[in-house]
């Protein structure tokens, strides 16, 4: 069984204690996850909790989104436009790689509309956001909390070193119809909950779409194991969790 808000909150505000901190970070995406942590947060550190907007490019409803749910709980927020380091990253890197060998060019040197070609760019994104949430909260004297869930864990569907690099996953035990149960529990607005997640790393990207299945069938096999879904999205699954091992271990030595 999920655990309760107040739970999670508790878990939360030990953790806190824990490290000896002072409060708590949480990006804020204007989606439903960074939602609930954010909301989390706030029952967990009152008056200690900051959410960061981050645009990157980003759509600007995302943004109108974020200080919604900033507003219904009542946090203070920083915003930080990372869109000018972000042009300025990739451009030197595309001047640094246009001068390897030819047989060496990288796909993202190239308009492929493939998203793995986009990929390298795109997780730079995530990887600056991450930069900037460790600038605050080290600066803050804070923890910084992540918002990936148990089916976006489970798959690897994160970056890592980037909404993977955190100090807690509040919501990493939760299926996406946890989350969105305590969502409502916690009294996100509907826009918020109803609203397709999408990690906002390129136009009309969204996380169903990226993932080639529904969060639906993922939990599914998650909770039903390979027999409750298609033989090939079941194969399919354990690939994806075989390939992201990486993801969720600590990097190998010789020794080991």
């Amino acid at each position: 069984m999920a655990k309760s808000a107040k739970e999670i909150a508790d878990w939360l505000r030990q953790r806190v204690g824990a490290a000896g901190v002072r409060g708590i970070v949480v990006g804020l995406s204007g989606g439903i996850d960074s939602a609930v942590v954010i909301g989390l947060a706030q029952m967990a550190a009152p008056g200690q909790a900051l959410g960061v907007i981050m645009p990157c490019g980003s759509d600007s409803q995302d943004e109108a989104d974020a200080r919604l749910v900033a507003e219904h709980f009542g946090v203070p927020v920083l915003r930080v436009d990372l869109a000018p380091p972000y042009d300025a990253l990739v451009g030197a890197l595309r001047t640094a790689m246009a001068s390897l060998p030819p047989d060496m060019a990288p796909a993202a040197a190239s308009p492929d509309p493939d998203p793995r070609a986009r990929m390298p760019l795109a997780n730079i994104k995530p990887r600056l956001r991450m930069s900037t949430l460790y600038y605050v909260a080290n600066t803050l004297h804070y923890l910084v909390a992540g918002t990936g869930n148990r089916a976006e864990l489970t798959i690897g569907y994160f970056t890592k070193y980037g909404d993977g690099g955190v100090d807690v996953l509040p919501i990493g035990d939760l299926l996406k119809s946890d989350v969105r149960a305590m969502a409502r529990e916690l009294g996100v607005p509907d826009r918020i909950v109803e609203k397709p997640p999408s990690a906002g790393l390129w136009a009309g990207q969204t996380d169903e779409g990226e993932m080639g299945m529904t969060y639906a069938e993922l939990e599914r096999y998650l909770t039903g194991g390979p027999d409750a879904v298609a033989p090939a999205l079941a194969l399919r699954l354990e690939r994806m969790i075989r390939a992201s091992d990486h993801k969720r271990t600590t990097p190998p030595s010789p020794g080991e």
